[in-house]
């Protein structure tokens, strides 16, 4: 009994006078055929593998490739030095967002959220926003609720269209992610289903036509820095629906119009490696290069 559209999501919430998070707990229960505590505590353990990916994570680590790690550290120590433009809060979202991304291309424990190349969007917006609110009792909780807000967007997105790289761009994975993550945010700063729908779309609006294109094939460039782009994405188009600023176009077309953009991708536009920035100059030295180290090491 999984979501069509949002628009069913959100007309089921309001028609049965539930909250948002409620009506897809209770879709998850009949889905997958468990108990309420069940399902709960599955949520809570994802978000605690959330918080512990960032605690783990670690400045000297590298990606085998070479390619990856430490990034996350320098915009700490950069922020702490006074050398960056934004608020404290947008560092955290980009640090955050870094670290889990970075510690996916390390081969640590991630989530995937909804993809491993996307894991970086929703726990870098939302653990920095569980730190400003760790005195506040039932935040936690709010946090959970978020979690469930942000299946169901991305449960109506895998049905209509897709979360994969390789079928439509990384709009599919990055884009799919800060909307989900912008959803969520909507949600824990008061908004009403229509607000989180609202923002959904104005996240994945703004992704439209981003195309996957992995330098050297790998999870790393650009796909990491694109995690911290996505995050702040989601939490601009947040606060744009709490402001009341709607989507003139309704979630379910931005989704639909996903779908035909991804289709309409070439193949090498869709995490061939070949492509985009895998395919300029630089890109294709960075993949020679990694082969090179790849075959030295297999000798």
């Amino acid at each position: 009994m999984s979501f069509n559209s949002v628009k069913e999501m959100i007309s089921e919430a309001e028609n049965e006078n539930r909250t948002l998070p409620e009506t897809v707990l209770l879709h998850d229960l009949k889905d997958s055929a468990i108990t309420r505590e069940q399902s709960v505590r599955k949520m809570k353990y994802l978000w605690e593998v959330m918080q512990a990916t960032s605690a783990g994570y670690c400045a000297d680590d590298r990606s085998n490739s070479g390619l990856t790690g430490g990034n996350a550290a320098k915009i700490g120590r950069a922020a702490s030095a006074g050398k960056l433009i934004g608020d404290p809060f947008m560092f955290e979202v980009i640090e955050e967002s870094l670290k889990t991304a970075e510690c996916n291309a390390c081969m640590k424990r991630i989530v995937a959220a909804p993809t491993a190349g996307s894991c970086g969007i929703l726990p870098g917006v939302l653990i920095p926003l569980s730190r400003r609110h760790s005195a506040d009792p039932g935040f936690d909780d709010k946090i959970i609720e978020s979690l469930y807000v942000a299946a169901g967007f991305g449960q109506v997105t895998a049905a209509r269209a897709s979360v994969s790289g390789a079928e439509g761009g990384c709009q599919a994975e990055i884009g799919t992610a800060a909307a989900m993550a912008a959803a969520a945010l909507t949600w824990i700063g008061g908004g009403t289903a229509s607000q989180c729908s609202d923002a959904f779309a104005i996240a994945l609006t703004n992704m439209l036509g981003l195309v996957c294109d992995p330098v050297a094939g790998l999870v790393e460039i650009p796909c990491i820095n694109r995690n911290a782009a996505g995050a702040m994405t989601a939490v601009s188009s947040a606060d744009m629906a709490l402001a009341g600023i709607s989507s003139d176009i309704p979630a379910d077309e931005v989704i639909d119009c996903m779908k035909e953009v991804g289709d309409v991708m070439v193949a090498e536009l869709r995490e061939t490696g070949k492509g985009g920035l895998a395919g300029t100059p630089t890109g294709r030295d960075i993949a020679a290069r990694v082969l090179q180290k790849n075959s030295f090491a297999e000798k």
